[in-house]
């Protein structure tokens, strides 16, 4: 009972008991993780006599965490199925992932536009992982972030700063990313869309 208690100051309270029984029915030791700018998730197959590591960011909001926790727990029996002779994120990960998604989707957990974006997302083969635009985008929609916006929603030449405290000006789309140019040394760099950005104080 203390791990869903745990689990539901993350996720939504609804999906805790079933994270939790996954927890112990897989062995898996789960971490909460601080703030890692490089991945939201991870999953680590055993090793050396350590059973399975799942790691998720405390700072998701709680749809975010729970996708990626269902996310990574798909890493984990598609690890049980197959080790690691498949891709990540190939066929067995896709599969995996849509039959772990399915008690969330059945209990009506999320709200319509990222339920929309999951379904959407699992239907096409062709994305490579659950970290794709849309569901993202939708996922994002729900952070409690009020000083940051995503760069795909300012106007083109807004000046803005990123969190090492460069400035930069927002530039023209080319294909997926924005390429800004940096005002404190007139380098050029390409953005993610979705990239966290705060309004510079000044317009310069």
């Amino acid at each position: 009972m203390e791990k869903e208690n745990v689990l539901a100051q993350y996720m939504p309270a609804v999906a805790a008991p079933i994270i939790a029984r996954w927890i112990d029915y897989f062995q898996c030791e789960f971490k909460i993780s601080k703030n890692r700018a490089t991945k939201l998730g991870d999953y680590r197959h055993p090793f050396k006599g350590a059973g399975h590591k799942i790691s998720v960011n405390n700072n998701l909001n709680s749809y975010a965490f729970l996708v990626t926790t269902v996310h990574e727990f798909a890493h984990l029996l598609t690890w049980n199925d197959h080790k690691n002779k498949v891709k990540p994120h190939g066929e067995e990960w896709k599969r995996n992932f849509k039959r772990m998604m399915v008690p969330f989707m059945d209990k009506q957990i999320f709200p319509e536009d990222i339920h929309k974006a999951i379904v959407s997302y699992l239907n096409n083969p062709s994305a490579a992982s659950c970290t794709d635009l849309k569901l993202s985008r939708a996922l994002k929609k729900y952070d409690l972030s009020f000083d940051v916006s995503r760069l795909e929603e300012l106007p083109l030449n807004t000046v803005f700063t990123i969190k090492d405290g460069r400035k930069f000006k927002k530039g023209e789309k080319l294909r997926k990313r924005y390429r800004c140019i940096c005002l404190d040394n007139g380098n050029t760099y390409l953005f993610n869309p979705l990239a966290e950005v705060t309004l510079a104080a000044t317009g310069t």
